[in-house]
């Protein structure tokens, strides 16, 4: 069931109403019921692995809790084991198996070791880490144990973030599901609000930017030099209108019921730097890396040259967590190597505070931040590692400029633009909108959903997130 889709709208507004007319004890079974049916919306029978690791990591809460010494740890790395086997078998099985081959056949030892066909839950990576963070947390005594096995299910199935984040601790959503709310109408108009400028974002903007972007990138071969240049600037902000958008109308529908959900974007294009773009960037994808790989193998503790190793293999890992494939990898590395020479870079030649505030600094801070992050969007939209060379031997060495071939005209290509400049120069306002006068509120939510009905595009296209 997709966001911008019917179904969900009428979804949204049943479940909505039924979960305040009922009484409170009576919730967390109709947000539990309602977020299996949208879940089971994609593909019913995924349904089934949820409930295994929903069963494995409940259990595993409990008696890290109740264990002791080593035994604690046992049941930790138990969980853990339970939930990386099947990322293992349905996200990176056939990714292993094709390296295996093309290795063994390099060895003089071809073989076809057979694949797995079977389609990738929707949303497995966010499930998964969620569940993960959970027993995380336990063993680590940062948060008890749940014993409601419902409301345990209900944080690793709670519809709003279930499929694509944001990717939340127990410690934030666990007790709100104990909590009884009342129905808000200053939390219903926020996060109407919020709903509605991410449907604009994904509709309006993501999903008109994809023409352009698919285009060009389904056939990188036929392509100048220009188109793919346009085409390639055009995913930095698809991506990102299309991933906030989510994000946005799942942590409105959960605000409209009273729930809090964490902030996964902060206006990551006005970063200055590439880790000031991974601190506003899926924010709680970031954070996870950060507690639970990268402090668990030093942090900022160990000698300079270990930190920058283990910075380097976070994000090859965060890479390879997006996709199976030598292209996010490579995604991730090329991240890795931006932090790296940053740190160096820093270390030799300290910044000096007078320069950094000049205009002039900060600008070309953010200038060539988005540059190097756009550089790094090639791989990941490409059809592949050998897509993404030839896209970048045709920006840079082939180079053939000529007037662009786009799948949109002249107007609907300046429409793109406009939107892009009023993505950049708006996005910052839209959330400290005064709507305590509720005419406001009717008048911005009236123009947003009217926004979208003229000019968004409505061909059922999923979340690029959704993949993950």
């Amino acid at each position: 069931m997709l966001y911008n889709s019917l179904q969900f709208l009428v979804f949204f507004i049943v479940v909505t109403i039924l979960y305040f007319q009922l009484p409170w004890r009576g919730r967390w079974m109709l947000l539990l019921g309602a977020s299996c049916f949208f879940y089971m919306a994609f593909v019913p029978e995924y349904i089934l692995i949820l409930g295994f690791t929903i069963v494995i990591d409940y259990f595993a809460g409990l008696q890290i809790e109740r264990a002791r010494g080593f035994h604690r740890k046992l049941w930790l790395i138990s969980s853990l084991a339970a939930n990386i086997s099947i990322l293992a078998v349905f996200k990176y099985f056939n990714f292993f198996v094709s390296n295996a081959n093309a290795a063994l056949a390099f060895a003089g030892m071809p073989t076809s070791l057979p694949f797995l066909n079977m389609l990738l839950p929707i949303g497995l990576s966010f499930h998964t880490f969620q569940a993960m963070s959970y027993t995380i947390e336990v063993y680590r005594g940062n948060y008890p144990a749940e014993r409601h096995f419902g409301i345990y299910s209900l944080y690793v199935m709670f519809y709003p973030q279930l499929v694509a984040g944001p990717i939340e601790r127990p410690q934030n959503v666990l007790p709100q599901f104990h909590e009884q709310y009342k129905f808000d109408w200053e939390l219903c108009k926020s996060g109407l609000l919020q709903m509605a400028f991410g449907l604009f974002k994904k509709v309006v903007i993501a999903d008109r930017l994809a023409r352009v972007v698919d285009g060009a990138y389904d056939d990188v071969g036929t392509q100048n030099s220009t188109t793919l240049l346009i085409a390639t600037v055009f995913y930095a902000f698809q991506i990102y209108c299309d991933f906030s958008g989510y994000s946005d109308i799942g942590i409105g529908a959960a605000r409209v019921m009273g729930f809090d959900l964490m902030k996964n974007f902060d206006q990551p294009y006005t970063a200055r730097s590439i880790g000031e773009f991974w601190r506003r960037w899926h924010i709680s994808l970031s954070t996870w890396f950060r507690d639970y790989l990268y402090i668990p193998l030093g942090g900022n503790r160990v000698k300079y040259s270990r930190r920058l190793f283990n910075v380097l293999l976070v994000f090859l890992i965060s890479g390879l967590w997006h996709g199976a494939s030598w292209a996010f990898i490579i995604w991730g590395g090329l991240h890795g190597l931006y932090q790296i020479v940053a740190q160096l870079w820093n270390r030799v030649f300290p910044p000096r505070e007078a320069w950094e505030q000049t205009w002039i600094k900060k600008t070309w801070d953010v200038l060539s931040t988005f540059a190097l992050v756009t550089f790094a969007w090639i791989f990941f939209r490409a059809h592949g590692a050998h897509d993404a060379v030839l896209v970048i031997k045709k920006l840079f060495i082939h180079t053939a400029y000529q007037v662009p071939d786009l799948a949109l005209n002249v107007g609907e290509t300046l429409l793109c633009v406009a939107l892009i400049g009023l993505l950049l120069w708006k996005e910052r306002y839209y959330m400290t909108l005064p709507t305590a006068q509720t005419w406001k509120f009717a008048t911005l939510f009236s123009v947003l959903l009217f926004s979208c009905y003229l000019l968004g595009v409505f061909d059922h296209s999923q979340f690029i997130y959704f993949q993950f």
